[in-house]
């Protein structure tokens, strides 16, 4: 069983979808940015405060690049993991990618009242999401096999719909 990885901007729901969808196909469910919390014993945001984004970024690919080589897991990266090539090689290699996309005004929403986005302490969160998508949106959907929209939909509906859509690429 090849991996089932979820791509997609802060706010997309990977987490919440990924944890449903390991459920459903009995399979362990890794969250990229969880992983690098684990290994360093620091959360993402002190990360960012003492490395930088670079240093962040170095740490992101090498867990990746890791996680990609184990077989039947379900995946959740963080938002801006496609941002380095190596990255979304590693990605396309490593199974299926599912690009959850989520509108800008969604993202806001979800992402409002957490506290743990580096990335997103500005003064108008909106605009930083929207930079990002314009910049992240063309590499998620170079690498996907699935789009799946997630606005204003319930997580089982979109679970749903992933794995109906991923029957439909599976060779009979």
């Amino acid at each position: 069983m090849r991996n089932l990885i979820l791509v997609g901007p802060m706010g997309a729901g990977k987490s919440t979808i990924g944890r449903l969808l390991a459920k459903e196909l009995r399979l362990p469910f890794k969250d990229s940015d969880k992983e690098i919390e684990q290994r360093t014993g620091a959360d993402i945001p002190w990360i960012f405060d003492v490395e930088g984004e670079q240093g962040f970024r170095e740490r992101e690919q090498a867990v990746i690049a890791e996680l990609c080589d184990v077989d039947g897991m379900v995946l959740a990266t963080g938002g801006g993991a496609v941002m380095r090539v190596e990255n979304r090689v590693a990605l396309r290699r490593g199974g299926h990618v599912v690009y959850l996309h989520a509108s800008v005004e969604q993202q806001v929403d979800r992402t409002s009242r957490d506290r743990n986005r580096p990335l997103l302490r500005a003064v108008d969160p909106g605009k930083v999401l929207a930079e990002l998508l314009a910049v992240r949106d063309p590499l998620y959907r170079e690498i996907a096999d699935v789009v799946v929209e997630t606005d204003e939909r319930p997580p089982r509906l979109v679970v749903q719909e992933i794995l109906e859509r991923l029957e439909a690429l599976s060779p009979r």
